[in-house]
């Protein structure tokens, strides 16, 4: 005679089973085969040698003889709904595959997908970085949403500073002392600040200023700065990393000019031009007949951004320079409004997933 704590033993392993038995139903009527390949999965998951079915029947001599009757009942109806489900997915994907009295090979390649492209502004972007990263230039990143300290304040813009009328910038309504930035020199301060010399790295990131927007502006963009700090950094450094990098981006015919200039971050500062590309330097529209184009702005670091971040200026120095991601690109492909580079026409964009 069998025990009662034999018997609830017993009991316990069948509300186990049961409760098996009840998911793995829950599973099999979810079950949507997509092609014949997840359906011989099904099959052998469920109905093999080695399958669900077949295990679980296997615990019938785990059962009291008092129960055998109706949990056979149960594992029978479990098995006919695996076969039944089987043969119900089987006879629909047999149907999918004639259509119009042909027969598809489903081994035949899919119809092929078209693939997608880089937008102009990334390509232009990855080709400046690469450039630089060549010179060991590392690329840093930081907040689009800005305090005013690391926006203007640090960079020697203090609060009355005429400067700050020309960014045109966005500040919050509910909090003036933050702002959107208005170019990605926040990033520089911020690795400033956190790091010691010498210190070479390039920023690039979306910017934004309240202007107009025209085929030749907007009010958001893009743009790649770099710093190099370390001791007895000169101009001439300056200018050579950037004859470099004129070079392997615009080709080697390309001429190149530096105009003085004024930045309150850099002191000296210049502009960098290029022979106008379109033109070949005789003069045309795009480069309002001049024959050169402006294509960044750079200078040496001015003592008092060195000191705002904590670097002694008495040992340090350092170049810096920024320049648009938009402007080189319109050059390269010959886009004549920098509206396209925003609106996401599907034809404008599939022209470069070749590119």
């Amino acid at each position: 005679m069998v025990s009662f704590a034999i018997l609830n033993y017993y009991l316990r392993i069948m509300d186990a089973i049961i409760n098996q038995i009840e998911n793995y139903s829950n599973e099999i009527n979810l079950f949507t085969a997509v092609d014949t390949d997840t359906l011989e999965q099904f099959r052998i998951r469920f109905l093999g040698v080695k399958g669900i079915v077949k295990a679980i029947m296997g615990e019938m001599k785990n059962v009291p003889v008092e129960q055998k009757k109706s949990f056979g009942q149960t594992l029978n109806a479990f098995k006919m709904l695996a076969e039944a489900k089987f043969e119900a997915e089987k006879e629909r994907i047999e149907s999918l595959n004639v259509v119009t009295g042909f027969k598809i090979d489903v081994s035949l390649p899919g119809m092929p997908i078209p693939s997608g492209s880089r937008h102009p502004v990334t390509l232009m972007r990855n080709r400046i970085v690469e450039i630089f990263e060549r010179l060991s230039f590392t690329v840093a990143e930081g907040p689009e949403i800005e305090d005013d300290w690391h926006n203007f304040t640090a960079l020697n813009l203090d609060e009355n500073h005429p400067a700050r009328d020309m960014q045109d910038t966005f500040y919050l309504s509910t909090d003036p002392a933050i702002l959107l930035r208005t170019h990605t020199s926040n990033v520089q301060i911020r690795e400033m600040e956190r790091s010691k010399p010498p210190i070479r790295i390039i920023c690039p990131g979306r910017v934004y200023r309240n202007e107009t927007i025209s085929a030749r502006s907007h009010c958001f963009f893009h743009q790649v700065e770099g710093l190099y700090i370390d001791e007895n950094v000169s101009f001439a450094d300056l200018k050579q990393t950037l004859y470099f990098f004129v070079k392997e981006m615009f080709g080697e015919d390309v001429k190149v000019r530096f105009r003085p200039s004024y930045f309150p971050f850099t002191e000296p500062s210049a502009e960098m031009d290029i022979s106008c590309m379109l033109c070949k330097g005789s003069g045309c529209a795009v480069c309002k007949r001049t024959g050169w184009l402006e294509i960044l702005g750079c200078g040496m670091v001015h003592p008092n951004v060195l000191k705002n971040c904590g670097i002694d200026p008495e040992k340090y120095t350092g170049f810096a320079f920024g320049m648009g991601v938009e402007r080189p690109a319109l050059l390269k492909y010959g886009i004549t409004d920098i509206r396209l580079f925003s609106e996401n026409d599907v034809r404008f964009l599939e022209q470069f997933s070749g590119v």
